[in-house]
């Protein structure tokens, strides 16, 4: 236990052992919805289910493992959602290119992603993004969790006609088990009560089960899908003509937006910020999401990074990578207990994600209210965020208005060289992907 303690830390951020267990778990329950969603989103494209939940699995487990051990961060990395979106539904469906090819890219981003993290580019990129995105990050990013905790609890759901989104029927027995499992959560937070978001998920899921809504799994033990029919199936020769550029491209830019917004935001949420709001070493959990992404298409999936979903466990004090290792370790359980993990109802991890949101708007007070040249790129970053259900449209949004708005009020020399770059390439994913 002490030598634990002593690797990761624990003294350093005030955490411990009972903490970071509580934290991994809390994550990984709010996050164990991807070993379900991805295989079927992917499947989509061509990628057989059985095969892609392996992948899914062990990717996660190897992004987490690196996270933890060489960046001492409490970030979990899984297979991103809307990267593979874009692989099944844009690449495959719509382009018509083979999910071997769209593989092959997300590799090549991977690699160019690791090279640009060892020669300190993108920890130079990230340095350059100014402490009002870095706060609009935090907060669009906790508002995003909330819609989704309220769209997966049932409490909002789509429109039919009129407004897009309405109240849902909150008569419906699992969206009463939800309001029940949030205020549960929220009373025992009240009385800081220590694991309070995983007490009220496992609780949510009980009930559930007990009132019949959720059924009870057929088996809860079972062997992993045989991943050989993905594994190393990917084809890099394709991914270097010319008319592949632009879909290389948007994953490249996809995911390095994601990945800067999601660990900026995650780290001022769990106090990881210096006192100019900078991640000190943030090299290293971009090398252990670069590391992750160029593994997971080898396995067959498709690009990995640092989860929002992380904040569930930082919320419940995880602050070391001893937090991510709890994650990796439930994964690799997965593997042989996946029905028995992927029980836990929508209706009982969204509410987890609807108090992770509360928690994350706290950084809106250190936006310059007064300055429009601060306050309007970080408005549009917030609310396109979440009302396009985008978190690259949201950053890319602020990344690119905030230098023309300082250009256009002549304070162009406020905007440090690196912040131009991102404009760039925020740019170059509008033009690519209009349609992301």
């Amino acid at each position: 236990m002490k030598t634990i303690a002593s690797f990761f830390r624990f003294d350093h951020y005030r955490t411990s052992f009972r903490k970071e267990t509580v934290a991994g778990i809390t994550t990984f329950l709010t996050m164990a919805y991807i070993i379900i969603v991805n295989p079927a989103i992917l499947e989509a494209g061509g990628i057989p289910r059985g095969p892609q939940t392996t992948a899914t699995i062990l990717a996660a487990v190897f992004g987490c493992v690196v996270m933890a051990l060489w960046a001492n961060r409490p970030f979990a990395i899984a297979p991103y959602m809307s990267e593979n979106a874009f692989v099944a539904f844009t690449v495959v469906k719509t382009l018509g290119y083979t999910w071997q090819t769209a593989m092959g890219a997300v590799f090549v981003a991977g690699i160019v992603f690791s090279i640009l993290t060892v020669f300190r580019v993108r920890s130079w990129l990230a340095e350059a993004i100014p402490l009002s995105l870095k706060c609009a990050f935090a907060v669009g990013i906790g508002l995003f969790l909330t819609f989704i905790g309220l769209n997966e609890t049932g409490l909002v759901t789509l429109g039919v006609a009129g407004a897009p989104v309405k109240m849902g029927n909150i008569a419906a027995p699992s969206v009463l088990l939800a309001v029940f499992g949030y205020l549960l959560t929220v009373f025992l937070m009240t009385r800081q009560v220590r694991g309070a978001i995983v007490i009220g998920i496992v609780a949510t899921t009980t009930l559930s089960i007990a009132f019949g809504v959720t059924p009870m799994p057929k088996e809860f033990v079972s062997l992993p899908p045989d991943i050989s029919p993905i594994l190393f199936q990917l084809d890099i020769g394709s991914v270097f003509e010319i008319r592949f550029f632009p879909v290389v491209l948007t994953i490249f830019i996809m995911a390095f937006l994601d990945t800067v917004g999601t660990l900026i935001g995650l780290s001022m949420r769990a106090d990881l910020l210096d006192e100019h709001g900078n991640l000190p070493e943030i090299e290293k959990p971009m090398l252990a999401d670069a590391l992750a992404t160029t593994v997971a298409p080898l396995l067959g999936t498709t690009t990995t990074g640092a989860y929002i979903e992380s904040a569930a466990g930082i919320e419940e004090g995880g602050r070391t990578g001893f937090t991510a290792l709890v994650v990796a370790g439930l994964f690799l359980l997965a593997l042989f207990f996946a029905p028995l993990f992927t029980i836990v109802p929508s209706h009982a991890y969204g509410i987890a994600l609807i108090v992770i949101g509360s928690f994350m708007i706290e950084p809106i007070k250190r936006i310059a209210f007064d300055d429009f040249t601060e306050l309007v790129p970080a408005f549009l970053t917030i609310v396109l965020m979440i009302f396009t259900y985008n978190i690259g449209v949201g950053m890319s949004t602020g990344l690119l208005t905030y230098p023309l708005l300082k250009a256009a009020a002549g304070r162009g020399r406020e905007v440090p060289a690196g912040m131009w770059v991102l404009a760039l390439l925020a740019v170059s994913l509008f033009v690519f992907f209009p349609k992301m």
